[in-house]
């Protein structure tokens, strides 16, 4: 099987993340309306002691602020992820098109990296958040990922060889 063009595996993964980022929307379409419902209307302290949620007193989830501030949290981090995913179809539209180097890929591999770092660091930022918001509840410390930090270093390389075979078929059009 081709690895570029229509009916290649690019295409196929186009296909795959067109589906995912339709259920990101959709996910990230429901966080916002249940962190506007959750500042709307009063919560039944009982459905909350039927939740369970490590780590988050029941009593403080009752708070429709907290809990609006929680969803608006994850629903930003989910918001991060469809934006690689968006960027992501896009550059697998131009490998299905057969053009790999095509100039915007270059931006669009800059502002995935940009994105992995800014999710990277609301990891971090959310477990400093926890200590503050639910001091004394079990919670699960944000360890550095040396993997994920040499994945985003990767990204960043990628966009710079994209780069570099824009330039080069650049100059190979101009070439007579």
């Amino acid at each position: 099987m081709r690895a570029l063009g229509p009916g290649s595996v690019s295409s196929l993964l186009k296909i795959v993340l067109d589906v995912v980022y339709g259920l990101m929307l959709f996910a990230v379409g429901v966080l916002v309306i249940a962190a506007i419902a959750a500042l709307l209307f009063k919560i039944d302290p009982a459905v909350v002691k039927q939740m369970s949620i490590d780590g988050l007193p029941a009593e403080r989830l009752t708070q429709g602020p907290v809990i609006a501030l929680l969803l608006t949290v994850v629903g930003l981090y989910v918001g991060g992820v469809t934006m690689v995913i968006h960027r992501l179809r896009q550059i697998f539209a131009t490998l299905t098109a057969g053009d790999p180097f095509h100039p915007d890929n270059v931006r669009r591999l800059r502002l995935i990296g940009l994105m992995l770092v800014t999710l990277e660091l609301t990891g971090y930022a959310i477990s400093a958040g926890q200590v503050w918001l639910f001091p004394g509840g079990t919670r699960e410390e944000t360890v550095f990922s040396l993997s994920s930090w040499f994945s985003i270093l990767v990204v960043f390389v990628l966009a710079e060889v994209f780069r570099e075979g824009a330039r080069l078929r650049r100059e190979a059009e101009l070439t007579i």
